[in-house]
């Protein structure tokens, strides 16, 4: 077992500093240039856009908003990423990875626009009258690689209903434990009870659940969180100081930490908010839209909500407890975030954070389970298969609560790794289609229309007609 988490560590730093850290970067800047940043700068457009309700189909039913499918994917990536991720990364690279988490948003946000909006325009309906969509469906439709779409759908499935849930459960058990004295085992029973109730309900029961669960779990930990910034703002500059001089500042380099800043702020940021991962487009494809850029639009906007709010605020707890909180090599993850939270407000902030911790990864588990059975569709498993899928997803969860720590993490960091390099590679190649999207949709902005989508007016779509199914030719 320690020659495999050897391996897995190995594995781990040496793809992303070598092959996915360059990659994310180069996308992310390639179409933050094309879109004039335009994936920040409509914010309040966007914002407004997350309001608009849902269409009545023929049959009476309403079909999946366009908020409610930004929660079914913002339940997935606000998780254990922004309370256990950011821990782990500043106690690894000090406060500048927070730095770093911050820029891989920035540019990140352009990916995401990128993958959401090409996730929309090649979705297919369902019987019931909602959509799926994602990686798997673009890379078949507008690349002609089936094959690729088929190692993609295997591959995400296994990562984020197996690994990705695995994680979620560790720190669910790890915080119940520490708070409550439960056991893990104890403790997987009931989640696997619980999840079960929920994803054995299909895509609409998620919908529901998760367009409950992340506004609740949101403002309660950003409350929380503002509170303790307020009662240090006395020290909010110099941890904004310590942030930037720790990021690439020469004290960093002269100490050997600036690559460890990168590095996990990269790792990290992206296992937080996901852009350019391929996994979002999977759950964004299910809203019933207008246009496909305002789809892409909100996702982009989930990808700063992520990491700029709720990334910073567990960044911001963690610095203001102070160096010795996040320093200790004897204690990691979830236990650096209750530490801080304890100096700062007392001992029952711990089952505060248990609460939080429980609705984030209890609410990932579900957004992470859909994007499995979403590409278990598009292979066209069927029913059988798809029961299965799910059985194994609980089994997964009840091992997650039950295994190492530091195991589950660096292989579900491989896993991430490789799937998000397939989809960067494929948004090289497609993202001109979602750029030209994009002018579309604004040039009907500024002309005072609500922006409808036609195929024939998007000329990187030419000769791809046949392959769109849900917009008008």
């Amino acid at each position: 077992m320690e020659k495999f988490s050897n391996l897995t560590s190995f594995l781990n730093d040496n793809i992303y500093t070598y092959i996915l850290i360059p990659l994310l970067l180069v996308v992310g800047i390639i179409y933050t240039l094309k879109l004039k940043g335009g994936q920040f700068t409509h914010l309040k457009h966007v914002c407004k856009l997350l309001a608009e309700p849902a269409k009545e189909q023929a049959d009476g039913e309403k079909g999946i908003s366009p908020f409610k499918a930004f929660t079914i994917s913002a339940a997935s990536h606000i998780g254990t990423g922004n309370i256990v991720g950011v821990a782990a990364a500043i106690a690894a690279g000090g406060p500048g990875a927070v730095f770093w988490m911050w820029i891989i948003a920035l540019i990140g946000g352009a990916s995401s626009f990128v993958e959401n909006t090409l996730g929309q325009v090649f979705k297919e309906k369902n019987d019931d009258g909602t959509f799926r969509g994602g990686p798997a469906y673009y890379m078949t439709k507008a690349l002609g690689l089936p094959t690729l779409g088929i190692i993609f759908s295997i591959v995400i499935s296994v990562v984020y209903g197996f690994m990705f849930n695995s994680i979620q459960a560790n720190t669910i058990a790890t915080a119940l434990t520490n708070s409550f004295n439960l056991s893990p085992s104890i403790a997987g029973i009931i989640l696997m009870v619980v999840v079960g109730l929920v994803i054995f309900g299909g895509v609409r029961r998620i919908a529901d659940v998760t367009s409950l669960l992340v506004p609740v779990m949101a403002l309660a930990y950003m409350g929380l969180s503002i509170f303790i910034i307020l009662k240090n703002i006395t020290l909010v500059p110099a941890m904004f100081g310590l942030i930037f001089k720790s990021a690439f500042g020469i004290r960093a380099v002269a100490g050997g930490t600036l690559g460890a800043a990168i590095l996990n702020g990269v790792r990290r940021g992206l296992f937080s908010n996901e852009a350019g991962m391929g996994a979002v487009p999977n759950a964004s494809a299910t809203a019933d839209v207008s246009h496909p850029a305002k789809q892409g639009l909100i996702q982009a906007l989930g990808v700063y909500m992520d990491t700029i709010l709720v990334c910073s605020a567990t960044a911001f707890i963690i610095i203001l407890a102070g160096e010795g909180i996040y320093s200790d090599p004897s204690i990691q993850g979830l236990t650096i975030t209750q530490n801080a939270l304890a100096h700062e407000v007392g001992p029952w902030a711990n089952t505060f954070l248990t609460f939080c911790v429980f609705m984030f990864a209890f609410s990932s588990v579900i957004g992470n389970y859909y994007y499995g059975e979403n590409n278990i569709a598009y292979l066209g498993w069927g029913k059988p298969a798809l029961n299965i899928y799910r059985v194994l997803v609980l089994v997964m969860v009840y091992v997650g609560c039950v295994a190492d720590f530091s195991l589950i993490w660096n292989t579900g960091d491989i896993f991430m790794g490789l799937m998000a390099m397939i989809n960067l590679v494929v948004l090289l190649k497609l993202g001109k289609i979602s750029v030209e999207i994009y002018y579309d949709y604004f040039s009907q902005v500024d002309a005072g229309k609500d922006p409808e989508f036609k195929v024939s007016n998007i000329k990187t779509l030419k000769g791809l007609e046949d392959k769109i199914d849900c917009w008008e030719k």
